[in-house]
C-alpha cells in the first residue's frame, strides 16, 4: 500500500509551508503511525506532528435527455505534517 499519494500544492497550503507545515493527500486507510514513517523515510525528515481529516466529496449533477444524475466526487483524506524546526521538504527538486 502506497501512503502518501501526492503533496497537496496551493496556495494556502504554500503559506503553511514557510511554517514548517505540509500537506498531502493519502490513503484513506493510512493511520498517522504510517503517514510519519512514509514521509520520514520519502524527504529524510524529522515529523514531529501529523493532523488527518477526511474531506467529503463533492455533489455533482449531470442533465442528460433520461433527466438528472446526481453523485458525488470520491472521498479523500489530507494529512498536515509538522517537521523539526529548520527542517524543509522540497517537491521541486526532481523537477
Amino acid at each position: 500500500m502506497n501512503v502518501l499519494k501526492r503533496p497537496l500544492i496551493t496556495e494556502k497550503f504554500a503559506a503553511m509551508n514557510e511554517t514548517g507545515k505540509y500537506a498531502f493527500e493519502v490513503d484513506k486507510k493510512a493511520n498517522k503511525v504510517e503517514i510519519k514513517k512514509a514521509v520520514e523515510k520519502m524527504y529524510g525528515v524529522t515529523v514531529e506532528k501529523v493532523a488527518t481529516m477526511r474531506s467529503l466529496g463533492k455533489v455533482k449533477t449531470k442533465y442528460t435527455k433520461s433527466g438528472a444524475v446526481t453523485g458525488r466526487t470520491s472521498l479523500i483524506k489530507k494529512a498536515i505534517i509538522t517537521v523539526k524546526e529548520g527542517e524543509v521538504i522540497d517537491f521541486y527538486s526532481g523537477i
